[in-house]
C-alpha cells in the first residue's frame, strides 16, 4: 500500500467536526455541494478538511458512512455522538492509526515508536523519508507536505504551549495525552492499564483480527504501540480478557509462542455495547 500524506488542509480535527460532518453526510448532503460552506458553517478549506477527517477516522469509506460511524454518532441511537467519553477517543485514535488513510499516524505510533520513544520533528521527517525510500513508495515523499502532516499530528495530540485563542484547545484527541513536549523534544507517554477499558482492547483485537481466528504476537505488539501501553502490561489485559471470556477466546503463551485465538466469531460492536451499557469488566 502506498503511503498517503496531506488532505487535511493544514487543520487538525476539531472536537465537533466528526459529529458535524456525520450529520451533514447522513442528511444526504455532499461536501462538494455549492452550499456546503453555509450548511456546515465553516470555510471552504475546512469543508474539505472535515471530509478528510471522516475518512481518516474510518467513518466514511468510499463516501458511505461506516457501521462504526452510525454506532457512535447517530442521533438518538448513537452511543456517544459528542465524543464525551474517553473510551470513544481511544476507539477513534485506534481507527485513525489502522485505517491508514493518513499514513503518518501508523508511521509514527507504530513504526517510529518501535525504534524510539523520544523524537524531534526533524527525526520524524528523516524517518518518513527513509520509509519512503523504497521502490513501492516511489515519488510519494514531499518534504513540505510531510512537514505539514507532522505539524498537524502534533496539534491533534498536544495542547498548545503558547495558545493565541481557545480554538487551539479543540483538537479532538488532546484528552488522551499520548505525546508530551519538552523544549522541542517529543515523547510518547506510557499509558497505564487503568486508562484503557479492557473492552476497548477487546474491540481492537476483534477488529484487527478481521476474518482471521488468530491474532499473532506481532499484531499484539502493534496494538500495544497504538495504545502506548507497554507490551508486558498489554499482555496482562489480554490474559484477563481470555479469563473473562474463556468460551470466546484464549491467550497462549507456550514455548515462546504468544497469540490470541478466537474460539468463535465475536462481534466488535456487541463488545462495545458491553462498555456503553455499563457491563464493564
Amino acid at each position: 500500500m502506498k503511503y498517503c500524506f496531506s488532505g487535511h488542509e493544514s487543520f487538525p480535527c476539531k472536537s465537533m467536526w466528526l459529529k458535524k460532518g456525520y450529520d451533514y453526510w447522513v442528511g444526504r448532503n455532499r461536501f462538494t455541494d455549492p452550499d456546503a460552506v453555509v450548511k456546515l458553517g465553516v470555510g471552504k478549506n475546512m469543508v474539505q478538511s472535515i471530509r478528510f477527517w471522516l475518512r481518516a477516522f474510518g467513518l466514511l469509506n468510499d463516501d458511505e458512512a461506516t457501521e462504526i460511524a452510525h454506532y457512535i454518532f447517530e442521533d438518538g441511537d448513537g452511543k456517544d455522538p459528542y465524543a464525551e467519553d474517553n473510551a470513544t477517543l481511544w476507539i477513534l485514535h485506534y481507527l485513525l492509526v489502522v485505517t491508514a488513510v493518513s499514513s503518518i499516524y501508523r508511521l509514527v505510533f507504530v513504526e517510529l515508536q518501535r525504534e524510539k520513544k523520544e523524537f524531534d520533528r526533524d527525526q520524524v521527517l528523516s524517518f518518513i523519508k527513509r520509509k519512503c525510500n523504497v521502490p513501492e513508495q516511489k515519488n510519494v515523499f514531499n518534504e513540505n507536505t510531510v512537514k505539514k502532516d507532522i505539524r498537524v499530528l502534533l496539534q491533534n495530540y498536544l495542547a498548545p504551549t503558547n495558545p493565541k485563542t481557545n480554538e487551539e484547545y479543540t483538537s479532538i484527541l488532546l484528552g488522551l495525552d499520548l505525546i508530551h513536549e519538552n523544549e522541542g523534544k517529543y515523547s510518547f507517554n506510557d499509558v497505564s492499564m487503568k486508562q484503557v477499558n479492557p473492552l476497548i482492547v477487546l474491540f481492537a483485537l476483534i477488529h484487527i483480527a478481521g476474518e482471521d481466528k488468530t491474532v499473532s504476537f506481532d499484531k499484539l505488539q502493534e496494538l500495544s504501540l497504538i495504545f502506548c501501553i507497554p507490551i508486558s502490561s498489554f499482555l496482562v489485559i489480554v490474559r484477563s480478557l481470555s479469563e473473562r471470556y474463556p468460551k470466546d477466546m484464549s491467550y497462549t503463551d507456550n514455548s515462546g509462542i504468544r497469540n490470541v485465538q478466537f474460539l468463535k466469531k465475536m462481534n466488535a460492536l456487541e463488545v462495545l455495547n458491553r462498555y456503553y451499557n455499563n457491563d464493564e469488566i
